[in-house]
């Protein structure tokens, strides 16, 4: 795990103690269901995962297939955690929009407003870009430039680290003009969200989104660390 980076960092548990809605119990035991799932399993060489449903606002579905461990075979359960990888970047610009509604920053504020140290390759688009195109994949870096700070796991790059480097990432596309997406600018905006507020992104995920909305077995930030907190 990369030192609680932004990027995907927040891990989360489907359908811990969660009551599934009787009226859908034909969903819940449907072979045609699972025969799907277990299709999907086969075809993208994924040893386990858990499904969960939604509808009316009702969890009409979590169940679980396969292992977690192709090891010792130990099986997904409804206690099983799962990093949501790039899923997180929503987390990141709720927490973004939460602090615009509250008057405390503006998506077309500069970054540098906020982090005063932020420096990309060209001078005069560091000076112009903006809270919106942190967001957008349209800063003119190329597919994926500088993932290599984050990946393979684990990375000993810290979150200053990769902020830092991304003045020596030269573009390979035009700023506003080209898209490719783009991981390290969501580590940057959860740099601008503790900024703004006071708190780290961690903190201000768990607190600002998880608590209202009952998301209990739900953690952001650094695996051991999340995994220490569950077991409490």
């Amino acid at each position: 795990m990369m030192c609680g980076l932004t990027l995907i960092s927040c891990i989360w548990i489907l359908g811990a103690h969660a009551q599934v809605n009787t009226s859908a119990s034909t969903l819940a035991n449907n072979p045609e269901l699972d025969r799907k799932v277990e299709q999907i399993m086969t075809r993208l060489n994924i040893p386990g995962v858990a499904v969960g449903v939604i509808k009316d606002n009702q969890i009409v579905l979590a169940k679980s297939y396969g292992v977690k461990d192709i090891r010792t075979h130990e099986p997904i359960t409804a206690h099983s955690l799962f990093k949501i990888a790039s899923n997180t970047k929503a987390f990141t610009a709720a927490a973004l929009a939460i602090l615009v509604d509250e008057g405390k920053l503006s998506w077309d504020d500069p970054v540098v407003k906020h982090l005063p140290d932020f420096q990309l390759y060209d001078p005069w688009v560091s000076e112009h870009f903006t809270i919106t195109d942190l967001l957008t994949h349209r800063s003119g870096l190329g597919l994926g430039a500088g993932d290599l700070m984050l990946w393979p796991e684990p990375s000993s790059f810290s979150r200053a680290e990769v902020v830092h480097n991304l003045r020596f990432l030269k573009p390979s596309g035009q700023f506003r003009a080209d898209y490719a997406y783009d991981n390290l600018l969501y580590i940057v905006a959860g740099e601008v969200v503790a900024a703004a507020s006071g708190q780290s992104w961690q903190k201000f995920v768990e607190q600002r989104i998880f608590a209202p909305l009952g998301m209990q077995y739900c953690f952001a930030g650094h695996i051991p660390q999340a995994l220490q907190k569950f077991a409490a």
